[in-house]
């Protein structure tokens, strides 16, 4: 299958084809339990998501701060692995998730799953790519033939910290750019860096597919601040800790729908910053 007319590929180009930057919500497989992923799925795309990041559960998640590492301790608790990820990602679908579909993971459960088999799985699953932040960029070899042979990108991530590099990762990315607002593992920052959009920019120049911006985004002013000067925000940790709030409201039937009032009430905030 060729990258460019690749359903995951092309999934994700549609994604963007709109006139505000896409909004990219990371939801963690099996979090707050498995069976509140599929309804927190829709509600996110009921109030405008794009794209959405799956994160699957790991013990180690060296890029993850604090609120996403105690969602995936949580999720593993519920026995969410891989595999059942896949099956969270194939049951959005059945429910109704049109929206492409990111799997966020690593390589160790990549390298154990095996990694054409985890492809294979994918596309059974109509998962549109994946992210794998540990995979340095230069050790991609495998990962990228298989993102071509199954076109579903293997999206890069790039930070502020060398301007050959961005150029270089910049230049060869599939699906979009995920540029790392801040340095550190993920989590919500009070301020971003001063100088984010000149790195966003410098991005935009290099690359020829779309550029999103994550790690840190909480409010709508930043919102606001990122739209002009890139094509997709991407909001995790502060998402987890609304979902959080709203974790005993998900759990019991009678409530379940004004848990998800609050989560969808969270993500119409944010949007409102363009």
């Amino acid at each position: 299958m060729n990258l460019e007319t690749g359903s995951g590929a092309a999934r994700i180009a549609a994604a963007f084809n709109t006139e505000k930057p896409a909004f990219i919500p990371f939801m963690t497989a099996g979090y707050p339990a498995p069976e509140h992923t599929v309804d927190l799925a829709l509600a996110l795309q009921e109030e405008g998501a794009a794209i959405l990041e799956l994160g699957v559960p790991y013990s180690d998640p060296l890029a993850d701060g604090p609120t996403i590492q105690n969602a995936s301790a949580q999720a593993l608790a519920h026995g969410v692995t891989m595999e059942r990820a896949l099956e969270l990602a194939r049951d959005m679908r059945t429910a109704g998730v049109h929206i492409p579909i990111i799997l966020f993971t690593y390589i160790n459960p990549v390298l154990r799953f095996g990694p054409e088999r985890l492809y294979k799985a994918m596309e059974a699953a109509e998962v549109d790519g994946i992210l794998i932040p540990d995979l340095p960029f230069e050790e991609a070899g495998e990962i990228n033939a298989l993102a071509k042979k199954y076109g579903r990108p293997l999206i890069s991530l790039v930070a502020p910290t060398s301007a050959q590099r961005v150029k270089m990762i910049a230049e060869q990315a599939q699906g979009f750019v995920y540029c790392v607002s801040s340095l550190g593992v993920t989590g919500v920052r009070s301020e971003l860096r001063e100088d984010i959009t000149d790195f966003l920019e410098a991005v935009r120049r290099y690359a020829r597919v779309p550029v999103a911006v994550g790690f840190g985004i909480s409010g709508p002013d930043q919102v606001a601040a990122l739209a002009p000067h890139c094509d997709g925000v991407i909001v995790g940790s502060a998402l987890l800790n609304t979902i959080r709030q709203a974790e005993v409201l998900l759990s019991q039937a009678e409530t379940k729908q004004e848990g998800l009032t609050v989560v969808k009430k969270f993500v119409k905030l944010l949007q409102s910053g363009v």
